[in-house]
């Protein structure tokens, strides 16, 4: 099957983004993959559903991106034989997203060399699979050893460290596994799923209108960006076109999570490169935007504002104001900043160079967002496929070829001006209208996806409709599902000392790929 011949046969989803869906068999699958491949597309997402209710059968579901828009295939697994195509030979990312499907659902990739578990370490048995429907919440079972197969690494002068899942820092678990020759990183090998919260399974059963609190609080620094993605994919299955105002007031707010993730980057960056002032200047200005959200929006971190059918708050005048006074201030010091961190020479030793990840590398492995856009991987739905407002904003998509923590560091500087002229823009052009519509009824079965250009990458919602309103199966994506193996490469023939500073400069979610 031929791309322009999927996109002209199937249905594309109703909603705010260019999306088309459709059933398809291993075959199809398979050639439609390695079209989007040559074509220069992606892997966005893969995850596996339970159907064994409707028709005794399971079934995989795989997105892909192209200069088109992107393109979610199903493919029906048989219940007996529960096997499908290894996607990983034509996307490496896929490798792990497949592994969670079989400790998940019990699917398994019909090839590849990597069988390993993945989320389910020594929390469960490896014949109980949580995403069935058959699978009771309120079982438990006796821990067991978890005796994870790392990669060995042997030769002359070569030795481990191991470093996590507890860490000094009060930040998320996550083990790293260092094969070492003197200081010298020959290999790196990740383990994450540490806390995994069952948000997955959580889902099931809630209602469209409960769902979206849990969708905000799936990684809390992306609230906005899975929130906005919810709320497109409710909005695709119910046929409800939010407000005009409310759609211009969730950029807004996403741009906002930009600035506060790019400000508090850059400060941690300066830290890591022994520059105390940088992380003590620039979370200054992050609390100031912080401080700017709770009076304005109710809420720091702009938790619960969208919601199904439009926004939950509103902004007057003065309010515009503030906005423009505050991110004028950030800008003017920002500058300044910049300046300083530019001309820092111990700084940028120790950031030029320094995990690099080259353009040819980081699109065989499907480096996305900020991080790919630093290795000249130039994706940014804001840009390419642009929803209400950002059709009316001409967005300016920000893309370097260095690939090191220079070049990460540099995006974050000029995606924090851009976001910055957005706002401003938003501001001066904000419509008039009610804020919410009361979303209406889904039919069972259908598919609603949600595609949002959250801080790190795409965010993707996958929603599946049960009876009533009630949410049969939802995928949340994350953008760090491809970039965390990315970070294995960056750090290779790097010193030991140098990985928090690349580790900063993706600055990865552990919570988004432990679902």
């Amino acid at each position: 099957m031929k791309l322009d011949a999927f996109t002209s046969t199937f249905p594309k989803l109703p909603g705010a983004m260019p999306i088309w869906h459709g059933a398809i068999n291993a075959q199809e699958l398979c050639s439609l993959g390695e079209q989007v491949k040559k074509a220069g597309g992606k892997l966005v997402a893969l995850w596996g559903s339970d159907e064994t209710e409707k028709d005794s059968s399971y079934a995989l579901h795989v997105a892909l991106l192209c200069a088109d828009g992107m393109l979610v295939l199903t493919l029906p697994v048989d219940q007996t034989k529960p096997a499908f195509p290894d996607m990983s030979v034509l996307f490496p990312a896929a490798n792990r997203m497949q592994r969670s499907v079989a400790d998940m659902l019990g699917l398994h990739s019909t090839e590849g060399g990597d069988h390993r578990k993945w989320l389910r370490h020594a929390a469960w048995p490896g014949d109980v699979h949580p995403l069935r429907k058959s699978f009771n919440m309120n079982s438990r079972f006796p821990p067991k050893d978890d005796n994870y197969p790392f990669v060995t690494v042997t030769g002359k002068g070569v030795h481990e460290i191991a470093v996590g899942p507890v860490h000094a820092g009060i930040i998320e678990p996550g083990h790293f596994r260092f094969s070492v020759v003197g200081e010298r990183v020959l290999k790196l090998e990740e383990h994450l799923g540490y806390k995994h919260k069952g948000i997955e399974k959580r889902f099931e059963n809630m209602n469209l209108q409960q769902g979206a609190k849990l969708a905000g609080r799936i990684s809390g620094d992306t609230t906005v960006g899975y929130a906005w993605a919810y709320a497109q994919a409710v909005e695709s299955v119910t046929l409800t076109t939010p407000p005009l105002r409310a759609l211009w007031l969730r950029a807004l707010f996403l741009e906002l999570e930009r600035l506060l993730n790019h400000l508090g980057d850059l400060g941690y960056l300066g830290n890591d490169a022994a520059l105390t002032f940088g992380f003590s200047q620039f979370w200054i200005l992050k609390e100031d935007l912080l401080r700017m959200n709770g009076e304005l929006f109710g809420h720091r971190y702009l938790m619960d504002r969208i919601l199904p059918g439009g926004v939950a708050c509103d902004i007057d005048k003065s309010g515009l104001l503030r906005i423009a006074e505050t991110l004028n201030h950030i800008k003017h010091e920002t500058i300044i900043l910049k300046e300083i961190y530019d001309e820092h020479a111990g700084m940028q030793d120790r950031f030029l160079t320094t995990g690099h990840v080259a353009p040819d590398l980081a699109a065989q492995l499907g480096l996305t967002g900020l991080a790919g856009r630093a290795s000249g991987q130039a994706w940014d739905a804001r840009a390419q496929f642009p929803c209400v407002p950002y059709d009316q904003l001409d967005v300016n998509m920000v893309t370097h070829r260095n690939g090191d923590v220079a070049a990460r560091v540099t995006m974050r500087f000029e995606e924090i001006f851009e976001s910055i002229r957005l706002i401003l823009v938003m501001i001066e052009k904000l419509p008039a209208s009610e804020l919410l519509t009361v979303i209406g009824s889904a039919k069972e079965g259908t598919l609603g996806i949600g595609w949002v250009e959250g801080w790190r990458g795409e965010i993707m919602i996958a929603l599946h409709v049960g009876e009533n309103n009630r949410i049969h199966r939802l995928h949340p994506h994350d953008p760090s599902w491809q970039n965390w193996p990315v970070l294995e490469h960056a750090i290779m023939d790097n010193i030991v000392p140098d990985f928090p500073l690349i580790n900063k400069s993706f600055n990865l979610s552990y919570s988004g790929v432990d679902l």
